[in-house]
């Protein structure tokens, strides 16, 4: 059993966080600590320029406000994080950072570019200092 679980939350994939919470409680260990985090990509320069900043801070405003529902309605032991940068990259400092032992980490069913599992997830899976598990 795990006691320091990543949840990285996609609100644009599927599964929905409800199911992808679920795998992460039965893995978890009791007293374990759930951390859902939601990378909000960096724009980059050449678009940032047509954006105001108050449009890129509402971005990660809404994460937030999303985010915290989902972890509100999810119960105690579990938090919420936001981040910005590179999903892949990003996921895997914050596990890091937090000494996490498992990623429970959902992947889209794959097109013909990313055959296996998403191309974030399959970033997560081959780096991961920790176990990952992916869901479908």
């Amino acid at each position: 059993m795990y006691s320091n679980i990543l949840i990285p939350v996609a609100f644009e994939h599927e599964p929905a966080p409800d199911s992808v919470l679920e795998v992460a409680r039965a893995l978890s260990a009791k007293g374990a600590r759930i951390v859902l985090l939601n990378v909000v990509e960096e724009i980059p320069t050449y678009v940032e320029a047509y954006l105001t900043k108050e449009v890129m801070d509402r971005s990660v405003k809404d994460a937030k406000a999303r985010l915290a529902e989902i972890a509100g309605d999810a119960g105690s032991g579990v938090e919420a994080k936001v981040v910005k940068g590179h999903a892949g990259r990003a996921i895997l400092e914050f596990a890091e950072q937090r000494k996490c032992d498992c990623i429970v980490i959902a992947s889209h069913k794959p097109g013909l570019q990313d055959y296996f599992i998403g191309s974030t997830a399959g970033h997560v899976v081959r780096y991961a200092p920790c176990a990952v598990h992916v869901l479908r």
